[in-house]
């Protein structure tokens, strides 16, 4: 039990500290961990990583806000249809079974870092 409390708060320590270093966390670094040395299935993965950034999130947002970095102007319309994207994402991941839901991600991080080793 004492290993399992270890294991969890070495995955929110890698979390917090990539989440405000790069802005990732929740869907970059949570939800893989998750689901590989935690063994939750893929929904409970995604669904815990969503309620976890919600205060990681908000700590890292106020160090910046310190800093000056927030670009206010757009932090209400993103923030309006980013929610709203969320609840849609939200019912169509519940809709999916889990090895769909797992090939998405993999896909989607696949993109991700093809992406970022070829942008200049």
């Amino acid at each position: 039990m004492a290993s399992e409390w270890i294991l969890i708060a070495l995955i929110g320590t890698l979390a917090g500290v990539l989440s405000g270093l790069l802005g990732v966390g929740g869907g970059l670094v949570i939800v893989p961990l998750l689901l590989f040395v935690a063994k939750l299935d893929i929904h409970q993965a995604v669904a815990t990583s969503l309620v976890i950034i919600v205060p990681t999130a908000a700590v890292g947002a106020l160090r910046h806000y310190w800093a000056g970095n927030i670009v206010w102007r757009h932090v209400l319309i993103i923030s309006l249809f980013a929610m709203a994207g969320g609840f849609i994402g939200a019912q169509i991941a519940t809709s999916l079974s889990s090895q769909v839901l797992k090939k998405i991600f993999a896909v989607f991080l696949v993109a991700v870092a093809v992406r970022m080793l070829t942008s200049r």
